[in-house]
């Protein structure tokens, strides 16, 4: 792949041709302060924020500037660094500063650009109207949606349009009264909102929040269990507990993304009533028996009752796993009674 040098801040870097500025200065370790650009969907530059010098052009938003070779870059002038601060500045004199209790504290990217530019307390406190009050959406079961914390980035937007393809969200309204909504500003459980979270997952404020977070002590990669495609997962654990699901963005096969039972459908793992172990029924009462124990009764009465029963495969296993099961119901049970919960 055809490669372009340049310089930022100084460093001679090199990327692959097509690159934009921000991309090559955050590879290669360089912070430009950044709101509204998300890797995995297309850039706007509506937040300005990562606005930087190029020599003999003048300014440009980092996020939309393809590298060009010998192209020299310098993210830090004084001019720069004001007009960082009052577009930070802008943005916190309508938001809502319940950081203490916000699900997002510690990992709030308006927390980090506010902290590198230097955002000034008395600045915000003299500009800061009588903050929005808008109704916070509680329909969604599994987070919430309150617009009194968002920065109007749209990567909420472009992820359900360009990952999800669900199109439920959109810019509405105008000037101070724009906001996200739904079609008909509707509450999210009214929508065509698929709960995917995927949308939560890429919210850099506190705008679209889990209703249940709590953060894990350590993770453990695995695979979800509820279907057969086999999407990578990070199980958040807590104790004894799985306290939350995080997408493994290296699985070949979900490539970062989850459903609504992938991301949210983990509680059952907790439920005191789940089955941990084989039960046999003994005089009309289920009780607990060894897998050995369990596994002969099973052999045993498919023995006695060859041809005369039925198979159920699952949804949740493979394709192949299935194929495996219709082909002993077949060839070595004698019988054609398979169904499937996923038929046509």
């Amino acid at each position: 792949m055809e490669s372009v040098k340049l310089t930022i801040d100084g460093c001679s870097v090199e990327v692959p041709k097509g690159t934009t500025i921000l991309e090559a200065a955050l590879a290669n370790g360089i912070y430009i302060p950044h709101l509204c650009f998300h890797p995995e969907v297309r850039a706007v530059g509506v937040c300005r924020l990562c606005l930087v010098e190029i020599e003999k052009r003048g300014n440009a938003v980092a996020c939309k500037t393809p590298v060009e070779p010998g192209m020299v870059v310098r993210t830090e002038t004084p001019a720069i660094r004001d007009t960082r601060r009052v577009a930070v500045e802008l943005l916190l004199v309508n938001h809502h500063g319940d950081c203490l209790t916000c699900a997002k504290s510690g990992d709030c990217k308006l927390q980090d650009v506010a902290r590198y530019v230097g955002a000034r307390p008395e600045a915000v406190a003299r500009m800061r109207r009588p903050a929005p009050a808008f109704t916070i959406d509680d329909s969604n079961p599994f987070f919430t949606r309150d617009m009194n914390k968002c920065v109007l980035c749209g990567i909420c937007v472009r992820t359900c349009e360009e990952i999800v393809g669900a199109d439920a969200i959109d810019f509405a309204f105008r000037g101070y009264s724009s906001v996200i909504a739904t079609f008909g500003n509707k509450p999210l459980a009214e929508s065509k909102c698929e709960a995917c979270g995927e949308c939560l997952v890429r919210c850099p404020v506190g705008a679209l929040a889990p209703k249940k977070a709590r953060t894990p002590a350590h993770e453990v990669k695995t695979v979800c269990s509820y279907c057969g495609c086999g999407c990578g997962i990070y199980l958040g654990v807590r104790g004894n507990q799985v306290v939350g699901v995080r997408a493994d963005p290296a699985s070949p096969v979900s490539l970062g993304s989850l459903c609504v039972k992938g991301r949210f459908g983990y509680e059952y793992v907790n439920h005191p009533d789940r089955l941990t172990r084989p039960l046999i029924r003994r005089d009309g009462v289920l009780q607990e028996a060894s897998w050995d124990e369990a596994l002969e009764l099973v052999a045993t009465k498919l023995a006695e009752h060859r041809g005369k029963f039925a198979a159920l495969a699952s949804a949740k296993c493979t394709n192949e796993d299935n194929y495996v099961l219709q082909k002993f119901t077949r060839g070595v049970m004698a019988t054609n009674n398979v169904d499937h919960c996923a038929r046509i």
